[in-house]
């Protein structure tokens, strides 16, 4: 991407500022896990009330962060929420359904599903933290392992929009400039 992408800014907000404000409307605690640059990153989480971590580790890819986030977790939090910052359309609104389907459905893992591809916003509750620790990837292969005891949220495709390529960021402004 050229640089930090955690750090481009639609519509006045970086993408981690945004990521943080819509779970922060959710979720206590929130968790942020800082890799690169994490001086810059939490200069721009200055003023929200979130915990950070700095995952040492972060050159080994998103699996380690999980784990620093999980790790860093109070003991009674009961549940995770699994959301990477980089997926600007996710919402609080998509958060707060992932919530309230595990309190509803007491099922011990909330994954989130745009068509055919599976991807966060999921929630493990802490009978899963072991598994997901010892997990690659975002906890793909604890998803494998308990899909029949998982919840499902169906999302529309577009929400799937993630900054992984400089091509990216152009779709995603037009999207998040609608919302304006």
């Amino acid at each position: 991407m050229g640089r930090n992408k955690l750090l481009f800014a639609f519509n006045g907000e970086t993408i981690v500022r945004r990521a943080a404000r819509q779970a922060l409307a959710v979720l206590d605690p929130v968790v942020v896990v800082l890799g690169h640059e994490p001086d810059r990153i939490r200069v721009e989480l200055a003023g929200l009330p979130c915990l950070t971590t700095v995952n040492l580790d972060h050159a080994r890819g998103i699996h380690a962060s999980v784990r620093a986030g999980l790790a860093a977790l109070p003991p009674e939090v009961e549940a995770a929420v699994v959301l990477l910052a980089d997926m600007p359309l996710v919402t609080s609104a998509m958060i707060a359904q992932v919530v309230d389907r595990y309190r509803r459905s007491g099922a011990p893992l909330v994954i989130s599903q745009y068509g055919d591809a599976i991807a966060p916003p999921h929630l493990y509750a802490r009978s899963l933290f072991a598994d997901l620790a010892q997990a690659e990837g975002c906890g793909k292969q604890v998803i494998r392992r308990h899909r029949a005891e998982a919840a499902v949220l169906s999302w529309p495709d577009a929400a799937l929009t993630d900054l992984d390529v400089p091509a990216d960021r152009d779709r995603v402004e037009a999207l998040l400039a609608t919302e304006s």
